[in-house]
């Protein structure tokens, strides 16, 4: 399935602001998507913008549509956890501004095929890339009941999760979204809570298939390692794992957190200034989808060796 191309990015013009692309500037889309944040950084200065993806149908369509930028836009598929080697192998030591839009797409979403909505009928997969080894059937159909309440809860926050996880493995096999997520629905109904009663249990699902948590704790460090003096990190998150994981880095890292001595003074020296204020979404922002966004953005403190 071919999704369109006009969904709008998440804090578009908030991105571009806290980035301050600059002429001649190298800077790092970790979660390229359909290129919208791409495009407007490369629209914002003459730099240069290297995308990354782990799917390949957003990188073959972002090749193809911001090709007009020829050498100032590179597209490589790749999780972002790995960018440092993507960098090495293109030569670049250092970068200027790194930009990471958590969670899923809006186009994955939108594809039923690939499995990451309950919305319409779609096989189990929740795959960011096609060829990962594991996917959610694999989870529901193989897993222990033990390890799936593990995961639906750690990843979901469902406190529901052993008795959706004891569900689950007594109505296998599971083919479907749809069916997955009308059993756990019929067993457990909506009260008072205004999301779907399946919706905790996908999330937890998703993220499980994509280590997507792992992947940010392994980004935050060699992201910073890799900016410039000066250079500044954005990341949006969609919800609250993700939020406390970058939360949690930049008060350590600037300082804010972490071991003192005894006057005071951060053992370990700050890394980044006191981190921008949280930015939100306004009720004006045209993407619905938008609505639980966090952009949190740092600024790289001096190099001192």
């Amino acid at each position: 399935m071919t999704v369109a191309l006009n969904h709008v990015p998440v804090l578009l013009n908030e991105v571009v602001d806290g980035l301050q692309p600059q002429t001649d500037g190298v800077y790092l889309d970790c979660t390229l998507g359909r290129g919208g944040h791409s495009e407007a950084i490369l629209q914002a200065a003459e730099c240069t913008v290297i995308g990354l993806d782990r799917d390949p149908e957003a990188i073959a369509q972002t090749r193809d549509r911001l090709k007009h930028f020829g050498e100032r836009f590179v597209s490589v598929q790749s999780p972002f956890s790995q960018f440092r080697r993507v960098l090495d192998g293109l030569g670049i030591e250092r970068i200027d501004g790194i930009l990471a839009d958590l969670g899923v797409s809006s186009p994955q979403l939108d594809d039923p095929s690939r499995g990451f909505s309950f919305q319409r009928s779609g096989p189990l997969d929740m795959r960011m890339d096609p060829e990962s080894p594991l996917n959610a059937a694999e989870i529901v159909n193989e897993w222990a009941a033990e390890d799936i309440a593990n995961a639906i809860y750690q990843y979901g926050e469902e406190r529901q999760s052993r008795a959706i996880a004891r569900l689950i493995v007594a109505g296998r096999p599971w083919t479907d979204t749809v069916q997955l997520a009308e059993a756990i629905a019929t067993r457990f109904p909506q009260r008072k809570a205004k999301i779907h009663p399946a919706t905790r249990t996908f999330q937890g699902l998703r993220i499980a298939v994509n280590r997507e948590l792992t992947e940010i704790e392994e980004l935050l460090p060699s992201a910073l390692e890799s900016l410039s003096s000066g250079g500044r990190l954005a990341v949006i998150s969609f919800h609250s794992l993700e939020d406390r994981i970058v939360k949690r880095f930049f008060a350590l890292e600037s300082g804010r957190t972490g071991a003192r001595d005894a006057y005071g003074n951060p053992v370990v020296p700050p890394r980044i200034h006191k981190p921008h204020p949280l930015i939100k979404p306004t009720k004006e922002d045209p993407n619905p989808r938008a609505r639980s966004a966090r952009l949190r953005i740092a600024e790289r403190l001096p190099w001192t060796h």
